[in-house]
């Protein structure tokens, strides 16, 4: 029975320390700079498709192409939305960058929703509709979604008790290993 325990222990801490390095960012890289990075050892790429100011992120789609023509298969977009009056509502922020994701031969695993506190409104009940609407929409045209945050974004963004998208694969946000603020 010991030996029993002591192996599935061992296998629990095999596979508890695997890991799949990869990043996101919104610098433009090359075909050539993305076979640097998988070299390197990098495995997954997450590209910023649409910026808060309200349009797409030409750099970051033309990033995606140019990771698929290396030959990474982990290739994600993110939102980041714009929530300005002046914006275009949430479902058709999504449905614009899936259109123009799809029009340029920018193919994505996942598009995360980037759910920052940069400028999101104090009511939690709009910032949840806000949220839903993206997600259906994005769902509704075939799209995998998942959400991008930590707690104290989702606190100060939707309530900490909200769990209307709990079922999304989470990304949770640290920078330089420390949990945000």
């Amino acid at each position: 029975m010991k030996l029993l325990l002591l192996a599935a222990a061992a296998v629990c801490f095999i596979a508890s320390s695997e890991a799949t390095i990869g990043w996101d960012g919104i610098q433009g890289v090359s075909v050539s700079g993305f076979q640097c990075l998988w070299n390197a050892g990098h495995r997954f790429f997450i590209a910023r498709v649409w910026e808060s100011v309200g349009n797409y992120d030409e750099t970051g789609i033309a990033n995606i192409k140019n990771a698929r023509a290396a030959g990474w298969v982990d290739v994600d977009g993110y939102i980041f939305p714009c929530l300005k009056s002046r914006c275009a509502p949430a479902k058709n922020q999504v449905e614009a960058t899936i259109n123009k994701l799809r029009a340029e031969g920018a193919k994505i695993g996942m598009l995360w929703l980037d759910l920052e506190r940069l400028e999101w409104p104090a009511d939690h009940a709009h910032n949840q509709q806000f949220i839903l609407d993206m997600t259906h929409q994005a769902e509704s045209m075939g799209v995998v979604v998942g959400v991008y945050t930590n707690y104290n974004n989702w606190a100060s963004i939707v309530g900490a008790g909200w769990t209307g998208v709990s079922n999304k694969a989470l990304w949770w946000a640290t920078y330089n290993g420390l949990n945000a603020d």
